[in-house]
């Protein structure tokens, strides 16, 4: 996984203007959010397997209290 923060600014730019135009259209911003984790773990699990993706997911819960994904 590439670590580049050039392409992860621009790959957030991209699925934030998504997410607005999912907004636009109409799309609850839960149902949206949904979706977005679902295909994101979806993907996740066929790249890396499941038991990698379960231990990422282990770790979500103290890195959101640590405030990393604030805005």
């Amino acid at each position: 996984m590439s670590d580049d923060p050039d392409k992860k600014g621009r790959a957030l730019e991209l699925v934030l203007n998504a997410w607005d135009q999912a907004l636009a259209e109409g799309a609850e911003p839960e149902i949206i959010a949904s979706v977005a984790i679902y295909a994101a773990l979806a993907d996740m699990v066929d790249r890396y397997g499941s038991e990698a993706v379960a231990e990422f997911c282990a770790s979500l819960p103290q890195r959101a209290r640590n405030g990393e994904f604030t805005l």
